[in-house]
């Protein structure tokens, strides 16, 4: 299964590039993701549960980062096996590039099933594969832009938001 897609982020291309190497942030952008640790240079270790159609499982993987290319571009390898549900791998080839109020976020995505997963039929997996990956890069997005609905007074404002996930993964904002 194999799908492409960009998207417009409103942060620049090293913003976005350091958010894909925070192990806070995938796991705030990977749908069902229960914990990843680990580092862009030695790997991720990552518990994912998901349910696909009827089959509800927990996956246990781990995530390489490769081709790095501060600011343009890096891919993203994962595998992970869920017991007696099977197993799922793929990788995401990531480029960013400067655009009009950010960085225009490009995305080659390759994904496989084995095992139950796979009985479930193509149709089922193709679509539960988009739904994750448009899931990804949207919760990407907000964590880099910020809710999209006006923040409610009380609340900290997208910017603020902003400034302080990049303070803490960057050391400043």
């Amino acid at each position: 299964m194999k799908m492409s897609d960009t998207r417009q982020i409103a942060a620049t291309p090293d913003e976005v590039y350091a958010a894909l190497l925070s192990p806070e942030v995938l796991k705030a952008c990977v749908p069902g993701a229960q914990e990843v640790t680990g580092s862009p240079e030695d790997g991720f270790e990552a518990t994912v549960v998901q349910k696909v159609g009827p089959v509800k499982a927990t996956f246990k993987g781990a995530v390489t980062l490769s081709d790095m290319v501060p600011g343009q571009s890096l891919t993203i390898t994962g595998e992970g096996k869920g017991g007696a549900a099977g197993f799922a791998k793929g990788g995401a080839a990531v480029s960013m590039a400067p655009s009009d109020g950010g960085t225009a976020l490009s995305y080659d995505v390759e994904a496989k099933v084995g095992g139950k997963l796979a009985q479930l039929g193509s149709r089922i997996i193709d679509g539960f594969a988009r739904k994750m990956a448009d899931q990804f890069f949207s919760n990407l997005q907000e964590t880099l832009e910020g809710p999209a609905d006006p923040a409610e007074p009380g609340e900290e404002a997208p910017e603020a938001q902003k400034k302080s996930w990049l303070k803490r993964v960057t050391g400043k904002a």
